[in-house]
């Protein structure tokens, strides 16, 4: 639904709710706004496009009782009109009123200083159809040459800014604009019998090489002209960035200091404790988040809709910077909350919406690329991106998925043909263990299986000894 142009901005949304609450306890108040285009192409022809907007206020009330504990009461609504923000706010009082008592209760930050991306007072970001005007001219003339070459394509653009604004009682008025792309084809043959898949995100598409990641397609729907068969079994691999990056982000989900602590995954010390200090990887990679890597920016502040086991709401408007979850190979940080920490002993390290995966480059050399980690490999599988990926063994980190559009049989340093899909069973966490190699970080990875949630990664190719391909998959 399109908010009304001239209703109350959000900024005021979130003064007024805050003012609706002096005298009745603390308040965090947190409003967005977000607007979206998208295209959508099928058979080489644009199908459908769209626009939307929609606008949010969350109100969190926090009712400090004579005990010493507190109530949390939490309720939100899209489309709030100014005379509906009392009304909430009461909403939410009654909620902590009668909420048990928080076990993550704390102060709220006061005022933290200027950590906002943009202006508190300047109108919200926003996109529109102009964001996608040349990317739309481009994808035509690719659209057009995939044709006469005999592929048909498939596939969607989108584009999303989402404007944050955060305040609370106890003083803190952040805000934060977030835009948010990701493109994603798919070329398949005549027949429909091969199919490819490419992936990039982007912040505003005026870097994305559509034609590029077109013949990279082509390339992979000719490998797929001879057929291999092969039993399933733990074969040398090489997995491109997309597929590390659906892998790494599993990982870092699931490095929660609360649950290591408890010993419930695979990052808890048997005995108690976490495992921070102990090597996870073979080779000296570092896996970290942080809100001003180029390309990737994102949030630099704790915006906690609710609280969870590394979560906060007690903890909004707290500063997030970059933290190193892997530092050379050896396991450094959790994701925690100030109450998570606490339990876990650790540092607090706030999550933050970005993840890059880097390894230093060999006495000052250039890491490879992928193409040069085929050309190095005397035989192995190449893979194009996991899917339905779903975890066994949350002490492991034990996963299961299907490989999909394409798994290549590399020998001699050139592909040779296309072999069967298979089901997988492996541990990210157990892979770091058996790294042979490390490419080189690709600026703007799309996680195929989480890009509806997870869209900004740079990863590498990796070289996994021994990867486990559990059984033969006849999905296609």
């Amino acid at each position: 639904m399109m908010p009304n142009a001239s209703a109350t901005s959000p900024q005021d949304t979130v003064e007024l709710a805050l003012a609706a609450g002096a005298g009745r306890g603390e308040i965090i108040a947190i409003a967005e706004e977000r607007s979206s285009v998208n295209l959508r192409w099928a058979g080489n022809t644009l199908t459908t496009n769209g626009v939307t907007s929609t606008r949010s206020l969350k109100v969190i009330a926090i009712d400090r009782r004579a005990d010493g504990t507190c109530g949390v009461g939490v309720v939100a609504r899209s489309d709030v009109r100014p005379a509906q923000i009392e009304d909430l706010v009461r909403e939410a009082g009654k909620a902590s009123s009668a909420a048990p008592p928080a076990e993550d209760a704390d102060e709220l930050p006061a005022h933290v200083g200027s950590i906002s991306t943009s202006s508190w007072d300047d109108i919200p970001a926003g996109t529109e159809v102009g964001a996608l005007r040349e990317f739309t001219a481009e994808l035509g003339a690719t659209l057009d040459a995939a044709k006469g070459a005999g592929r048909a394509m498939y596939g969607f653009a989108e584009h999303t800014v989402t404007s944050t604004f955060l305040g609370t009682s106890a003083g803190v008025r952040l805000r934060h604009d977030q835009p948010t792309g990701r493109l994603e084809l798919n070329a398949k043959s005549p027949d429909f019998a091969r199919s490819a898949w490419a992936g990039v995100t982007t912040r505003d598409f005026s870097d994305v090489d559509i034609a590029s990641l077109d013949a990279s397609l082509a390339q992979r729907l000719s490998w797929q002209s001879r057929k291999v068969e092969l039993p399933a079994g733990r074969y040398e691999t090489l997995l491109p960035a997309t597929a590390v990056a659906d892998l790494m982000v599993n990982l870092y989900w699931s490095a929660g200091a609360r649950e290591a602590a408890e010993g419930r995954t695979v990052f808890g010390k048997p005995g108690g404790g976490t495992r921070v200090g102990e090597r996870l990887a073979t080779q000296p990679v570092t896996l970290f988040s942080d809100p001003a890597h180029p390309g990737l920016e994102c949030r630099p502040f704790v915006v906690g809709q609710a609280s969870g086991a590394d979560s906060s709401v007690f903890d909004n408007g707290m500063p997030a910077g970059r933290a190193s979850w892997i530092s050379s190979g050896v396991l450094s940080a959790l994701p925690s909350s100030r109450y998570s920490a606490t339990l876990a002993g650790l540092p607090v390290t706030p999550a933050v919406d970005n993840l890059v995966l880097a390894a230093p480059s060999p006495d000052g050399g250039v890491l490879p690329s992928l193409e040069q980690m085929i050309a190095s490999t005397k035989r192995g599988l190449l893979l194009t991106c996991l899917w339905y990926i779903r975890k066994v063994d949350l002490r492991t980190l034990l996963l299961t998925g299907l490989t999909r559009d394409g798994v290549y049989l590399v020998e001699d340093g050139e592909v040779v043909g296309a072999v069967n899909n298979f089901r997988f069973n492996e541990s990210p966490v157990g892979m770091l263990g058996r790294l042979l190699e490390v490419g080189a970080t690709e600026d703007r990875t799309l996680p195929r299986e989480w890009s509806d949630d997870f869209t900004r990664c740079a990863m590498p190719p990796l070289r996994v000894e021994a990867f486990n391909m559990s059984s033969v998959s006849h999905a296609s």
